[in-house]
C-alpha cells in the first residue's frame, strides 16, 4: 500500500466496508480493458480491487491514457516512484479529465486512489472518460451519450400553445356543486 496506516476499526472500518461493496470487478476490467485498447500497454485486465489499485496507483497510465485520448493533454508525467511525485500525475489526469468534460460529480479525489480510499469512485470517473473518449474519435465504453435535441419554436406556435389549457390544470368534466352539505342543515 502507499501509505502505513493503521488499521480502521470500528465504524471507520464498517464505513469502509460499505464504500468497497459498492466496487464493481465487471466495470472495472471493462475500464482496464478499455484503457489497454487506448494506450496499447499490455496490462493485467483483471477487475480484481488488489490488480486495479496496483496497476493505477503510481497515475502515470492514467497521464498515457489522458495524451492518447488527445496530444499533450498532461504535460508532465513523473516517472519518480515518491509519493507525491505519483499523486501530482494523478492530479494532472483529474485536471485532463476535468477538460475533457467529465461531470465534477463523476472526478474522484487523488487519495481515493493513492490512498485505496474509494476505488468504485475511480470506476465511475474512468467509465465517464469512456463515455466521453467518444468525442475525440477514440473508442468508447458504457452506454453513449445522449445527444442535445434543441427545437426552435415560431411566434405563431407559441402564441397558439399559450390558448390551450393543459390537462395538468385538471378537468371538472361538468360537475358543479349542486346537492353538496357541509354539517348540519339549518331549520326554520
Amino acid at each position: 500500500m502507499a501509505c502505513n496506516r493503521a488499521t480502521k476499526s470500528g465504524f471507520a472500518a464498517e464505513a469502509q466496508r460499505k464504500i468497497n461493496s459498492k466496487y464493481s470487478e465487471e466495470l472495472a476490467q471493462e475500464s482496464l480493458e478499455w484503457i489497454k485498447a487506448i494506450t496499447g500497454e499490455n496490462i493485467n485486465t483483471s477487475g480484481d480491487m488488489e490488480n486495479f489499485y496496483e496497476t493505477l496507483r503510481d497515475g502515470t497510465l492514467l497521464c498515457r491514457l489522458a495524451n492518447c485520448i488527445q496530444e499533450n493533454s498532461v504535460k508532465k508525467i513523473n516517472k519518480s516512484t515518491m509519493a507525491f511525485k505519483c499523486m501530482e500525475n494523478i492530479g494532472a489526469f483529474l485536471d485532463a479529465a476535468r477538460a475533457f468534460g467529465v461531470p465534477a460529480q463523476e472526478v474522484f479525489q487523488t487519495v481515493d486512489l493513492w490512498e485505496k480510499q474509494n476505488l468504485n469512485s475511480v470506476v465511475i470517473c474512468l467509465q465517464s472518460l469512456g463515455r466521453k473518449a467518444g468525442n475525440y474519435g477514440k473508442p468508447s465504453i458504457g452506454p453513449k451519450e445522449a445527444d442535445k435535441n434543441v427545437r426552435h419554436f415560431t411566434e405563431e406556435q407559441l402564441k397558439a400553445g399559450q390558448g390551450v389549457i393543459s390537462l395538468q390544470y385538471g378537468s371538472n368534466k361538468g360537475a358543479n356543486q349542486s346537492g353538496i352539505n357541509f354539517g348540519n342543515t339549518r331549520h326554520m
